[in-house]
C-alpha cells in the first residue's frame, strides 16, 4: 500500500512539474480549443465573396489615407505617391471567431485589428519603397491550423481563392506592367507560398518580382526549391527575385515539429549562414504601446490607448541568429514586447516589429537594385489559375 501511495505521489508531482514547465503551451492549447467553430465547414454558411472593385475590400490602397501610411520616425518618408514599385501584402490571421470558419470581410471588429496591428505595424514598412495594396479576404479562423477533420483545410482553401482573385485584380487594374514585391505574415505567408507556386514561378510574372517576404510561417526550403525553382532563398541584402522568411523565437521556445528544413534568413545580416548577429545591427524595432493584454480573446478588443498609441522606435532592440530553421532571439532589450499569446518565448506576433527598420531599409535596397538592374523580360507562357 505504501508503495502505491509513493507511486501515486510521484506521478502527481511529475504531472505538477510538467504542468508548470509547459504552462504557457497548455494555456495556449486550451485557448485554441475554445476557438473551434461550432459546426463543420460543410454545414457552415460561407460569408459573401469580396468584390475587389470596391475600395472597402482593401485594407490598404496607395491613393487613400489608411493605416499602412504610418511612419515610425522623423525623417522616414511615405513615398507611395511616386514609387515605381508596388507591394501586394497578404495579412496574417486576425479572425478568432467561432461562428464561422471564415471571416466576413465586413466584420468591423476584425478589420480594426487588421488595420491597427497589421497594416500599421507590418505593411507600413514598405511605404517608403512601394505603393501598398493589401486585400481583405475571407481569412480562415485560427483554429483551422489545428483542425484535422478537413474543415480547416477547406477554410484555408476558400481564403486562398480570395487572395488569388485579389492578386489578379491587382495585376489587371492597379499594377499592370509594374514591378512588384510580394509580402505577408503567418496565414498570409501560407497563401503567398502557394501564390508563388501557382502564379509566379515559370511565368512572365517572375521577372517583375523584386522579392518575396513570406515571413512568419514554416516554409520547407527543399519543397519550395522544387515547386518554385526560379525563386531562390535570398542570400544577400541586395539580391532580387528571391524570397525571405523567418520565425522569431526565444531560447526556451517549445518546438513541436522538425524545423531544420525551414527557410531562415537573418533580418540583421540578410544571410542564411547561421552566424550570430548582435543587437548593434538592429536599426530599430517599432512598437505601439498600450494596455494590449495579448490573449487570443483580447486581440479583438483593442483598448483605445493602443489604437491611439504613437510608434516607439528602439534601435538595438534584439539580436538574431538562424538556428535549426528558426530565428533565435536571445534577448529583447525592451518592455514593449511583453504580450505573448502564442507562448512565453514565441515571438510570432513580433516577426515584423522587432526588425521593422531593417526590413524597411532592405525593401528600399532591393527595389533600388532591381530598378538599376532590371532582369531581361523573357517571353514565357503565363501560368493560369484553374
Amino acid at each position: 500500500m505504501k508503495k502505491i501511495l509513493i507511486g501515486a505521489l510521484t506521478i502527481a508531482l511529475l504531472a505538477s512539474a510538467a504542468s508548470y514547465i509547459y504552462r504557457d503551451e497548455i494555456r495556449m492549447m486550451m485557448a485554441f480549443n475554445k476557438l473551434k467553430p461550432a459546426v463543420p465547414f460543410r454545414h457552415a454558411s460561407s460569408p459573401a465573396s469580396p468584390d475587389y472593385s470596391r475600395e472597402q475590400s482593401w485594407a490598404a490602397l496607395p491613393n487613400r489615407v489608411d493605416s499602412a501610411d504610418a511612419l515610425p520616425a522623423i525623417g522616414v518618408m511615405d513615398q507611395q505617391a511616386s514609387a515605381a514599385v508596388d507591394v501586394f501584402f497578404i495579412h496574417p490571421t486576425t479572425y478568432f471567431g467561432t461562428d464561422n470558419w471564415n471571416q466576413s470581410v465586413d466584420d468591423a471588429r476584425v478589420n480594426q485589428l487588421t488595420d491597427m496591428f497589421v497594416m500599421r505595424g507590418q505593411a507600413s514598412v514598405f511605404n517608403s519603397c512601394c505603393r501598398i495594396y493589401a486585400p481583405r479576404y475571407r481569412q480562415a479562423t485560427i483554429y483551422s491550423f489545428l483542425d484535422r477533420s478537413g474543415s480547416g483545410a477547406s477554410a484555408l482553401q476558400l481564403a486562398y481563392n480570395d487572395v488569388e482573385r485579389a492578386f489578379d485584380y491587382f495585376l489587371q487594374n492597379y499594377s499592370r506592367d509594374r514591378p512588384f514585391v510580394l509580402a505577408a505574415h503567418s496565414q498570409g505567408s501560407a497563401h503567398l507560398s502557394k501564390l508563388l507556386e501557382r502564379r509566379i514561378t515559370g511565368t512572365h510574372l517572375r521577372n517583375r518580382l523584386v522579392a518575396a517576404y513570406p515571413i512568419g510561417f514554416s516554409l520547407d526550403a527543399e519543397a519550395l526549391a522544387r515547386s518554385a525553382p526560379d525563386v531562390p532563398v535570398c542570400e544577400s541584402a541586395e539580391q532580387t527575385g528571391c524570397m525571405v522568411s523567418w520565425n522569431a523565437v526565444g531560447p526556451d521556445a517549445k518546438q513541436y515539429a522538425d524545423t531544420s528544413k525551414n527557410i531562415c534568413v537573418n533580418p540583421l545580416t540578410w544571410k542564411t549562414d547561421g552566424a550570430p548577429a548582435a543587437a548593434d545591427l538592429n536599426l530599430g524595432g517599432v512598437s505601439y504601446p498600450g494596455t494590449f493584454k495579448g490573449t487570443l480573446a483580447d486581440l479583438q478588443a483593442l483598448p483605445q490607448d493602443f489604437i491611439d498609441a504613437q510608434p516607439i522606435v528602439e534601435p538595438r532592440v534584439a539580436d538574431a541568429r538562424c538556428e535549426n530553421g528558426m530565428l533565435l532571439v536571445r534577448e529583447i532589450h525592451s518592455a514593449h514586447y511583453s504580450s505573448r499569446p502564442m507562448g512565453r518565448d514565441n515571438y510570432h506576433i513580433y516577426d515584423y516589429h522587432l526588425f521593422a527598420m531593417n526590413l524597411r531599409q532592405n525593401a528600399e535596397l532591393r527595389v533600388a537594385q532591381y530598378l538599376a538592374n532590371p532582369p531581361k523580360r523573357e517571353i514565357t507562357r503565363p501560368k493560369l489559375a484553374n
